[in-house]
């Protein structure tokens, strides 16, 4: 499991030319779930994500997590983070869970995330998206399942 996390000073969703979700002050969290990876595994994640302090303190340092903050989040599937471009220039998504298996998980990470208390807006999964964001700072992470 990868999960991409952006500090932001807002983030959306748009599905079909339409509003799908917002979220204001917080992080957009980009989740690419692989094969083998276990609700453990999310439960790990979630926490990681909204107690990591990357947002500044009065004395401009990274010290506050989101739940200090009480930001929000807008978690999104991005199966892409699962894909392999080492060989050739077309990405493999072998390591990629299936659909099913999945959805479950992503669904699994939202549910952990809400039972900290954190406002959260969601893409929906599968669903082609146009994704905005205003990256703060900008200020990008990285995490994965394994270094958790």
């Amino acid at each position: 499991m990868k999960v991409l996390i952006q500090r932001v000073k807002n983030a959306g969703v748009d599905i079909d030319g339409k509003s799908f979700s917002r979220i204001g002050n917080g992080i957009m969290a980009l989740v690419g779930i692989e094969k083998g990876d276990t609700k453990e595994q999310v439960e790990k994640l979630a926490k990681k994500v909204v107690n990591l302090r990357i947002f500044p303190d009065e004395n401009d340092k990274m010290n506050l997590s989101l739940l200090d903050i009480q930001g929000e989040i807008l978690i999104v599937s991005q199966f892409t983070l699962c894909g392999d471009c080492k060989k050739g220039t077309r990405p493999s998504f072998d390591k990629s869970a299936p659909p099913d298996i999945a959805n479950e998980l992503y669904e699994y990470f939202i549910s952990q995330v809400k039972g900290y208390g954190i406002k959260t807006g969601t893409g929906q999964f599968g669903a082609m998206m146009d994704v905005s964001l205003v990256n703060d700072g900008p200020v990008t992470f990285m995490l994965e399942a394994q270094n958790v």
